[in-house]
């Protein structure tokens, strides 16, 4: 858009320096000169939405970048649409900019006047649909680690449970299109959108519904722990960045050992809802977890429950430690007994939800 500017201001110039003394030359700069300064708006303006574009392509961008090992990439087809993979993320991460830190003496109390206890949860199998949309600065303080531990896993919980069930609710309704005969055009309209959604132009539906799928609750828990340090970490409170995913470009958070002008960045979110959903579309779309999301389909071919024992193996590629990291995993699931939420459900909505085999 400068050299639109520049080219104007050039024009003028011309005029100026020639001196025109001729009635027609006087009458042709006159119109030059109203023509500029009545386009100027209209030039403004487009300017104003090209650059309004640029920004929300560039944050688009951001998360999908080419050669990223964390998140990102293409698909197995080599193609994807970085807007239609990410779009729900992005509208769900802009809903609320302006959000309140809850202490963690205030959360503890919200927890207990709803009466919102793990203990209950591990019996009853019933989470209190308490989402929160910042971890508190606070627990860090927390010396107790049990105590710390417990508030990070009712933290995080229902927000991942509620992105389990927009799954299933998908998946259910993916199942019941694939056996129907004749689809109607709303439903041919749902699965273009799904197919964008989980980035597959080929419109394999056995793709799609390999892709469809949970991260056990369990699993999920694991690796958030794992990669905020139980909620402590500079990314966690200051970018609600729950699973550490990276991009190379856009807004992000400066690993504090990285070279300033190069090296990757950790994604930042304005709500740790969209910290989760970020974190299942990687799991399902990019092609490192191929393997994965092979495994998990198959036990779900044998009619078995979504074991995350056996599906964090498929993860070594999540963390340049290889299968350090799987182990690392495995042992927070086992020494924190978090396979007993992946039966959970949440209440209100979601507890006539039978999981989807």
């Amino acid at each position: 858009m400068k050299r639109g500017f520049s080219k104007n201001i050039k024009v003028l110039k011309f005029f100026d320096q020639k001196k025109m003394g001729s009635l027609p030359r006087i009458f042709i700069g006159s119109l030059i000169v109203m023509f500029f300064f009545y386009s100027m708006p209209l030039i403004i303006d487009f300017a104003d939405k090209e650059n309004k574009e640029f920004k929300n392509n560039s944050k688009v961008v951001l998360a999908y970048t080419l050669n990223n090992d964390k998140y990102g990439g293409k698909n197995e087809d080599g193609t994807f649409d970085e807007t239609e993979l990410l779009v729900d993320i992005f509208s769900l991460n802009d809903l609320e900019t302006d959000t309140v830190r809850l202490d963690a003496s205030t959360i503890k109390q919200l927890f207990e006047d709803t009466d919102y206890r793990l203990d209950d949860v591990r019996k009853n199998k019933l989470v209190k649909p308490v989402a929160l949309t910042l971890l508190p600065q606070e627990i860090r303080m927390i010396e107790n680690t049990k105590k710390r531990k417990d508030l990070f896993i009712q933290i995080v919980l229902p927000l991942i449970l509620k992105e389990n069930n927009n799954i299933k609710l998908d998946r259910k309704k993916l199942f019941s299109i694939i056996n129907k005969s004749h689809n109607s055009n709303i439903e041919k309209k749902w699965l273009d959108k799904k197919y964008k959604q989980y980035g597959v132009p080929s419109k394999d539906l056995s793709t799609l519904k390999t892709r469809m799928d949970e991260v056990p609750v369990s699993l999920a828990i694991a690796q958030a722990a794992k990669e905020t340090g139980w909620g402590t970490s500079r990314f966690a409170q200051e970018g609600n960045a729950l699973f550490g995913q990276w991009t190379w470009s856009g807004e992000g958070l400066k690993p504090k050992e990285a070279d300033k002008n190069e090296g990757h960045k950790v994604m930042r979110f304005n709500v740790l809802q969209a910290s989760v959903r970020a974190y299942q579309r990687n799991i399902n779309t990019h092609s490192t977890y191929r393997e994965f999301r092979k495994a998990r389909a198959e036990l779900r071919d044998q009619g078995k429950p979504l074991d995350s024992l056996i599906l964090a193996k498929y993860l070594n590629e999540y963390a340049e430690t290889g299968n350090q990291y799987v182990e690392v995993l495995q042992k927070i699931i086992k020494q924190n007994n978090l396979k007993d939420f992946d039966d959970a459900k949440l209440l209100p909505s979601s507890i006539t939800l039978e999981s989807l085999i």
